[in-house]
């Protein structure tokens, strides 16, 4: 495969209700995205509010993808790259949709925009009791790897006061 046709979009999915459409998500979908993550039941995190979402959306345009059909946000995931590995989080589609490939075509765009970025390596997290995401993980090329993760919650910073004039 050529360099341009790896790093080109793949095609819509066609599915029963219409094609799927991959796009960047947006400030105005943040409770769209919270809902799809509620309704696919992800695993919570503490990061699973608007406040944190939407400066997600902020900080880098590109890291959230959303999958809609006819217009109904289905899916997401969140691709990020900090210069030394990508990270992918949030993969998750809403019941009533899985197994039409498009958990698969989220996480193909989402290398798709690391690739283009410079990113070499990709880590996915996936909850260890989540059999059916590992599995699905593993189904599309990512290896479980020896390491445990460790994760501190960090209190939202202090206000800062008014500058002065």
């Amino acid at each position: 495969m050529t360099d341009a046709a790896r790093d080109a979009p793949d095609p819509p999915i066609d599915t029963d209700t219409g094609p799927v459409i991959l796009r960047s998500g947006t400030a105005d979908d943040v409770d769209a995205v919270l809902g799809v993550w509620a309704g696919a039941d992800a695993h919570p995190t503490a990061t699973d509010d608007a406040p944190s979402v939407a400066a997600l959306v902020a900080r880098d345009s590109d890291a959230l993808i959303v999958a809609e059909i006819g217009g109904r946000m289905v899916g997401t995931v969140i691709a990020t790259w900090d210069g030394w590995r990508g990270n992918m989080y949030r993969l998750a589609v809403l019941p009533d949709v899985r197994r039409r490939g498009i958990a698969a075509s989220l996480v193909s765009e989402g290398e798709r925009r690391l690739r283009a970025s410079g990113c070499r390596r990709v880590t996915a997290l996936v909850v260890d009791v989540d059999v059916h995401a590992a599995d699905f993980w593993t189904s599309v090329d990512y290896v479980p790897y020896p390491m445990t993760r460790h994760v501190h919650t960090l209190e939202p910073a202090p206000a800062r006061p008014p500058a002065a004039p």
